[in-house]
Parts: structure tokens; sequence; C-alpha cells
């Protein structure tokens, strides 16, 4: 988007109309929550070895990196779900069990030696463990905790900072969304949720609300005194809020979302960096969808909530009710800034009380040379 079309998003000379079109964004929202629940509970989550014990074989310094030999060496020692095998670098493979099958040390063993033949590689090379489901069950609890206590505390210091708890529900109800909507996407495309998952998701709720703060902030200074005039209603002011902050939320954006996909496009995919790529990904879906709530749920849902207030409906009738009687949709001085409508009466309403153009400033007089 060039600076012309920025600064035009600012002033309000073109506006999207963001608020105004909240029930459609509200529909797209509930539909892809309904369907991320619906995967939760039917195809359910890929949890990895942590969250449901196992064991685990790495094969070092191996140049065949195939993963058909690990899954015929599991197969024939009883695994019956199939061996998960990953390539974890250029010449290491990692191969894990699920459903807490755990082997005798002789069977161990036995499977070491097996991996180092199929793989041509020295029994040294080839290191097992055991992984307990009770370490990853007590890292998801305290992830959980965390949770609940960083949700109460954004509730009240919400309310507090914006002096209104609408906005802290807002805010809220986005997390939520964000949350819901990433393990949607972990369970349609079967990625691994591990423990990096949990990290990365608590990381991205912080910059959700981060993003949903910045153009909070910027509605609250657009409704400061907006009962105290009948050009524009309370809906039109925070869109006009929405549009001014678009651009700044667009570009927090790529400048995160670009050092995150690097990491996981060039250094999981291309230079099989695998350590990283939980935390990555998670990162990168994450930050996608905050951005997109910040914008289309968070500001409307406080507009919704807030039209349930009788001082903010009756003052939205009042200026519907002047608009229709001025007949031409606009109202306010000539110091004005041109805003686009965002209520139900769309058409070009004005804001007093902005910068005039330098050709309409006072001259200042030349100074006499001495």
């Amino acid at each position: 988007m060039s600076m012309y079309n920025a600064n035009d998003l600012y002033t309000g000379k073109k506006s999207y109309d963001i608020i105004g079109k909240r029930k459609l964004w509200f529909s797209i929202a509930a539909l892809a929550v309904i369907v991320s629940i619906t995967l939760v509970f039917t195809v359910r989550l890929n949890l990895g070895i942590e969250f449901t014990g196992g064991s685990q074989f790495t094969v070092s310094n191996t140049q065949n990196t195939d993963q058909q030999p690990a899954s015929n060496v599991m197969s024939e020692h009883g695994v019956t779900d199939a061996a998960r095998v990953a390539q974890v670098g250029e010449t290491t493979l990692r191969v894990q069990t699920v459903n807490n099958d755990e082997f005798s040390n002789v069977e161990t063993e036995e499977i070491r030696n097996q991996l180092a033949d199929a793989y041509d590689v020295d029994g040294a090379d080839v290191t097992s463990t055991f992984i307990g489901p009770s370490w990853g069950q007590d890292i998801l609890g305290k992830a959980m905790n965390g949770f609940v206590v960083f949700l109460v505390l954004v509730g009240v210091g919400l309310s507090l900072y914006f002096r209104s708890w609408r906005n802290a529900a807002g805010a809220i109800i986005a997390l939520f969304h964000d949350l819901i909507v990433t393990l949607g996407v972990y369970c349609a495309f079967g990625f691994e949720v591990t423990p990096s998952t949990v990290i990365g998701l608590l990381t991205i709720l912080g910059y959700s609300l981060y993003d949903t703060v910045v153009v909070f902030d910027k509605v609250r200074e657009n409704t400061a005194d907006v009962t105290e005039q009948s050009s524009f209603t309370f809906a039109e002011s925070t869109n006009l809020a929405v549009n001014q902050t678009l651009i700044r939320s667009i570009n927090t954006s790529m400048t995160s979302l670009l050092p995150v996909g690097s990491i996981l496009f060039i250094g999981v995919l291309l230079l099989g960096a695998g350590t990283l790529r939980d935390l990555a990904l998670v990162m990168f879906i994450g930050l996608l969808l905050s951005t997109i709530s910040s914008i289309y749920i968070a500001s409307p849902i406080a507009v919704t909530l807030a039209q349930t207030n009788q001082t903010i409906k009756d003052h939205t009738q009042k200026v519907l009710t002047a608009r229709e009687e001025r007949g031409d949709g606009e109202g306010g001085d000539d110091d004005s800034e041109i805003l686009s409508g965002a209520g139900p009466n769309h058409g070009v309403i004005r804001r007093s009380g902005v910068r005039k153009s330098n050709s309409a400033q006072p001259k200042r007089k030349k100074r006499s040379k001495k």
C-alpha cells in the first residue's frame, strides 16, 4: 500500500468499512472456531512423545535418510502404531514410538544394533531414551495455569487502562479465537504438538494482545468525546481508529512474520534444522491469526458491546436522526476532517479539530536583514 493511500486512511479521506461489516467477520470467525473445535474432538491433536510417552532412538552420522528401514525395524519389535520417523538435520534420524511403549534393556540394545546395521553406522551413533507421559502433562498443566492467570491479569489491566470492560472482553475473545483456530490448523494438517508448541502458543498471545492494545488506544482517543457531537457515531469513530492503525498493524506483522518465516521455510525445509520447526510453525500461524483478530474481531466486538450501553444507543440514534434531517449526510464545521461513515447510513461525515493544510496556515513575516 502506497504512502499516499496510507495517509488517506489516517486522515479518513479513504476508509475501509471494517466495523460496519462486523456481522460478516463474526460469521467467518465463528465458523472457523466451530470447525476447529470439531477437528480437535474428531481428528484430535497429534501429540508428541512428551505427552504420550514412549521410546526414542536417534541415528546420527547416516548418509541414508530413508525412513522405511527404521519403520521396518520397529515393526519387527511389535510396535503396532506406525513409528514416527523424522529427519533432524542432514545426517540424523529420530525414531519415536507412542502410547507409552517401553522396551526391556535387552530389546532396546537389539533395536539399536538393528538400526545401526540398517543405516550403516557405528553402534555408538545410535542412542535411545524412554520418555514418560507425566513430564509432558506436567508442562501442559503449568501452561494452562499460566494461561488462566494471564487472562485474569489482561482483563483487569485492560479494564483499568481503558476504563472499559468491553475493550477487555474484545481482547480476550480475540485471544481465544487465535488459540482455538491455531489448534484447529494443527489438527487439520496433522502437525505435531510438542512442549515447544505450547511455548509458542503462549508467546503469540502476548503479540496478539500488543496489536489489539495499539488499536484500542487509538479507539479511546477518537471516542473520548464522541457523545458531545452529532456528526458521527461511536461505530464510525471506531472504524476510523481501526483504519488509522491498519498500516501499522500490517507493517508490524510483516516485520515479525519475515524472520519467523525465514526460520520455518529456509532453516527447516531447506537446511534441515528440525529442532526449530515446532516453535517457528506455531509462531508463524499464530502471528498471522493475531493480526487478523486484532483488526476484524477485537474492535468490532468492543463496538457491539458498547452499543448495548443506553448512552451510546441514544447518541447513535441522535446522529442518524440529525443526518436524515440534514438530508445530505454531512455535518460539522468548515475546519474539519473528512471521515468515511461506518454506520447503517454510510456517507461522508466530518470531525472538527484537525490541523489545516500548509496553505491555510498563517504566513510568517519575513525578518528584515541587518
